[in-house]
């Protein structure tokens, strides 16, 4: 009977994040430093080879898509520096995950 209730604690104990954020912006970093060098070999093996419209056109949707991946790492990076930060929004989870597997369906086309 004389045990802590949760009326006795208040709200919860406040959660101290440690050191997690700091390693999700690293992993954040290191995802986009990978996906740069994916999409600029994926482009010097575009012009290397002599260049296509296919090839091109590939070549300029991988630019794009490491754009829209980078400006969803840039945004996710910076609210990783918050004292609180919010979770992933399910929006800009999928925009990640689509500009991942569409860039690699353009690494496919340009092996082509």
């Amino acid at each position: 009977m004389g045990g802590v209730t949760q009326a006795d604690r208040g709200a919860g104990p406040v959660r101290d994040p440690g050191l997690q954020p700091e390693r999700t912006r690293l992993a954040w970093r290191r995802t986009t430093l990978s996906c740069t060098v994916a999409a600029v070999l994926g482009a010097r093996a575009v012009l290397h080879d002599g260049t296509s419209a296919l090839g091109v056109l590939a070549c300029a949707l991988c630019l794009l898509l490491w754009l829209g991946f980078l400006a969803v790492a840039h945004r996710r990076m910076v609210m990783l520096t918050a004292p609180r930060p919010r979770t992933m929004s399910p929006r800009a989870a999928r925009a990640a995950a689509l500009c991942t597997f569409a860039l690699a369906v353009c690494a496919v086309v340009m092996l082509l």
